[in-house]
Formats: C-alpha cells, sequence, structure tokens
C-alpha cells in the first residue's frame, strides 16, 4: 500500500508499525525521527495537488485536525480518505486499531497492546482542579469533550472548563485566575510554554510544564504517557508571581 497522513499521531503510529507504507506526511510529522517520505504542507493547508500526486491508496486525517474542504477535495481526486473521530483513550484505541488494520495491518502491534495495558493499570493521585491552556495571545483553553481532558482525568486532574459550550474556549486572563483551579496545566504544543513563558501569567499558581505528544498524541507515545504525565504533574512548582 502507498499511505499518506495528514496527522503526526497516526504517520507516527503507520511509521513505526509498519515501516514503508507511508509516502507522504506533513510538515509537522516529526515522529519517528529520520522518517524519509515527501512533504506535503501542513495539517490545516496541506498540498492537495502533491498529495494526488504521489498516487496513495489510503489517506488518513482527523475530524479536528485536518480541514473538511481539503478531505473534500482529495475524495474529488479519486483519493480513499479514511477520517479518524477521536475526544477520548477508549476512541484513539479503537480508531488507532482501525486505521492499521485498513492499511493491512493484520495484528495489533506491540506498543498498542502496551498502551492498552499502561492506561488500564492507572489510578488516580488526589483530585486537582486544573486549567489547561493551549494557546495565549488570545488565551485558549481546553473545554468539554477532549482527548487530553481524557487523559488528565484518568490521573486526578479535573478540567476546570470541561463543561463549557466549546471545546477549546477562548477565555481572558483575569477569568482564568478566578475560576477556582489549583493548578496550571501547560503543554508545549500547539502554542510552546516554557518555563519563561506562561507560568508567570497565573499568579503562583502551580504549573506543571508537560510534553504534548505526552498529552495529545494518539500513537506508539500512549504506552509511556501515563508515566511521563503523573511526573510533571507530580512536580508542579509554584509559578512567578
Amino acid at each position: 500500500m502507498r499511505v499518506v497522513s495528514l496527522v503526526p499521531s497516526l504517520t507516527e503510529a503507520v511509521a513505526v508499525t509498519a515501516p514503508g507504507l507511508l509516502v507522504g506526511a506533513t510538515n509537522w510529522c516529526t515522529h519517528p525521527a529520520g522518517l524519509d517520505v515527501t512533504r506535503i504542507g501542513g495539517t490545516k493547508n496541506p498540498d492537495v495537488p502533491a498529495i494526488v500526486a504521489l498516487r496513495p491508496d489510503l489517506v488518513i486525517a482527523n475530524e479536528e485536525e485536518n480541514r473538511a474542504p481539503d478531505l473534500a477535495a482529495l475524495r474529488a481526486a479519486g483519493l480513499d480518505v479514511l477520517v479518524t473521530d477521536i475526544r477520548n483513550l477508549d476512541q484513539a484505541l479503537a480508531e488507532l486499531d482501525r486505521v492499521l488494520r485498513a492499511c493491512g495491518v493484520g495484528a495489533r502491534p506491540p506498543w498498542l497492546e502496551e498502551a492498552r495495558a499502561a492506561w488500564a493499570a492507572v489510578t488516580p493521585d488526589p483530585y486537582r482542579r486544573a486549567v489547561v491552556p493551549v494557546w495565549r495571545r488570545p488565551w485558549m483553553v481546553l473545554g468539554r469533550d477532549t482527548f487530553a481532558g481524557d487523559l488528565l482525568a484518568r490521573l486526578g486532574v479535573g478540567n476546570a472548563y470541561a463543561g463549557h459550550a466549546e471545546r477549546y474556549p477562548r477565555v481572558p486572563l483575569e477569568e482564568l485566575r478566578a475560576c477556582g483551579a489549583d493548578l496550571v496545566v501547560l503543554p508545549d504544543e500547539p502554542y510552546r510554554f516554557t518555563a519563561d513563558d506562561g507560568p508567570e501569567a497565573f499568579d503562583g499558581l502551580p504549573a506543571a510544564l508537560v510534553d504534548g505528544r505526552y498529552l495529545t498524541w494518539y500513537g506508539p507515545s500512549l504506552a509511556t504517557a501515563p508515566e511521563a504525565l503523573r511526573a510533571a504533574l507530580r512536580r508542579a512548582a509554584p509559578g512567578p508571581s
């Protein structure tokens, strides 16, 4: 098969499981390291003619990561497009299985079984209520029904905006500071929060700087994500005020 991936997580899942299937991936597909395929633009602005020219048997995408008009254009060009819908861990595991089967992989790869086992063994830490920014200028946070929010909940961290009407609401910083959270979780993607860029905005609230790949990617990283995320959450330190 010839496969093009429009989602970094799915790129890694396919490349690790069945090396040689991928012929194209986005500029943001950074894992596995050294992946040697044709780059076809970004997740939000893929080069449709370049994808068509690769003559893929399958294009794999995600309803949140990729734009409907781009997927429609690929289908109009006669390509088979598989679109995943992932809003929690259970969906992620099921959709990864579906993607790999669509790529011709017969048996579940070891990393997928390891991910199932790792998350099944998780017991939550004492509850903490967190605000989870994903962007600033303007500030945007995790809202309802998100994959990252589900992972945090399994570790004992409740999302302060889980009940919001939007999945990624824009919220003024003053409101974030006053929402009653006792923790701010700052991933390094899509916005690259760092020790010097993010914690200072929250008036000394303990800040957990987490690797965004463990919090937002659904693929081989899921096998080690519980341990990595828990370690980052436990070492959350008061931010500068």
